[in-house]
């Protein structure tokens, strides 16, 4: 189990494709009808710019995410970038989105670290056992990532499925967590309504991953702001990680790469109660 200061908060980073382009959307914005986002940045650089830059900066555990669906006219297009990204940092990334136990051992050739699964280990809204097990079997616990992306609906944070779209019944909350630490070897959890917003964290959520001491999860969600990253520094207990996107300079966004590894890096946890002046 991983308690506070095992290991401290990590910067995860992001290559989101969608239609054939590295991304950042609104979260929430994504229809498979008509390929559909509403786009906050699309970059002019391919996949494997950022891969390498990544590399360069010595960030392991980051992840591509394939944001159309696997009928779609640009997923072969996606599947290109996402490749060339995982040849040019080979063990360094994870790669999600329609991910299933068929085409898991190509992605993991090519280069990934780790297999991020959702909506094929659910099927009508559930957990699909037999389908988690295939997975386990196909890439290995300490090959699988299990993305517990989630939406507020009725006071509760459920699990959101195909590409954010459809509501499981599954709540996040520490017993889901703890029911399926045993499968996997991270939990990845986009806060899918502030996602690609940068309006700020959804704190219920970070806390909650906070609060549960097991196997390592990565928050991602509606980071705007330096205070954003130390609010979630500190529910967090500097042991969730995190993504940027769309806030962060990389893709149009106010936020300094630079120094946004520099809080994250902090051993003290810094007072979020007013704006970080950057000293230590």
């Amino acid at each position: 189990m991983k308690g506070k200061g095992d290991k401290p908060m990590r910067f995860r980073p992001c290559i989101d494709i969608h239609n054939g382009k590295v991304k950042q959307i609104v979260g929430g914005s994504l229809l498979d009808e008509g390929d559909f986002a509403r786009d906050n940045f699309v970059s002019e650089k391919s996949g494997d710019y950022y891969a390498r830059l990544y590399k360069d900066a010595g960030l392991t555990g980051g992840h591509i995410i394939l944001l159309n669906h696997a009928g779609s006219r640009y997923y072969e297009e996606d599947v290109r970038q996402a490749c060339q990204a995982l040849h040019a940092f080979p063990g360094g990334l994870q790669i999600g989105g329609g991910m299933n136990e068929e085409n898991a051992g190509f992605f993991l050739e090519q280069g990934a670290s780790h297999i991020i699964v959702t909506s094929y280990v659910f099927q009508g809204g559930k957990i699909s056992w037999d389908r988690l097990s295939a997975m386990e079997k196909a890439v290995g616990r300490n090959h699988l990532v299990l993305d517990l992306s989630c939406r507020r609906r009725d006071g509760k944070y459920y699990i959101v499925t195909d590409r954010w779209q459809n509501f499981t019944d599954l709540v996040l909350n520490e017993d889901t967590l703890e029911l399926l630490s045993g499968h996997c070897s991270e939990f990845l959890v986009h806060a899918v309504d502030v996602e690609g917003k940068a309006c700020g964290i959804e704190e219920e959520v970070a806390a909650l991953l906070g609060k549960w001491q097991g196997i390592p999860a990565t928050y991602a969600g509606g980071v705007g702001t330096y205070e954003d990253l130390i609010r979630l520094k500190n529910l967090g207990k500097d042991r969730v990680d995190v993504t940027i996107g769309s806030a962060l300079d990389l893709f149009g966004g106010p936020l300094a790469f630079s120094r946004v590894l520099e809080i994250i890096s902090m051993d003290e946890i810094p007072d979020h109660s007013g704006p970080w002046t950057g000293r230590r």
